[in-house]
């Protein structure tokens, strides 16, 4: 069993930078694959990024690939997203989510565990 909670949300402006995190509780750590997903209003849940169990390989939507960063850090037991050039567009809920399994996947349905979530706002 994990439990996930994420940090870092809130309301920035256009051009602006945010960095958030995720924080889990429970076993095994380093044996599950993190992913972000964001959900905007009316819009389906969406894959962002992803990190593999150690961190090796990381995986982007394309339309942040060059913008945010995932890491993960098993001893503190965190996966941080750093998101840079932040546009309205990006306005979501964003969810960290874990995946028993080495690799990181775009698809939601395959994830064991989700956070509750953390809302970011990009005014124009």
């Amino acid at each position: 069993q994990v439990q996930l909670v994420e940090s870092g949300g809130g309301l920035v402006q256009a051009g602006d930078s945010l960095r958030l995190s995720c924080t889990a509780s429970g076993r095994s750590f380093s044996s599950y694959a993190m992913s972000w997903f964001r959900q905007a209003p009316g819009e389906e849940r969406k894959f962002v990024a992803g990190i593999n169990w150690n961190g090796d390989t990381t995986l982007y939507a394309n339309d942040v690939k060059g913008r945010f960063a995932i890491s993960r850090d098993n001893a503190k037991i965190t996966a941080s997203r750093q998101m840079n050039s932040l546009t309205p567009a990006d306005t979501a809920v964003y969810y960290c989510a874990a995946l028993l399994s080495t690799v990181a996947v775009r698809g939601a349905d395959a994830y064991d565990y989700w956070g509750p979530g953390t809302p970011v706002t990009v005014s124009s």
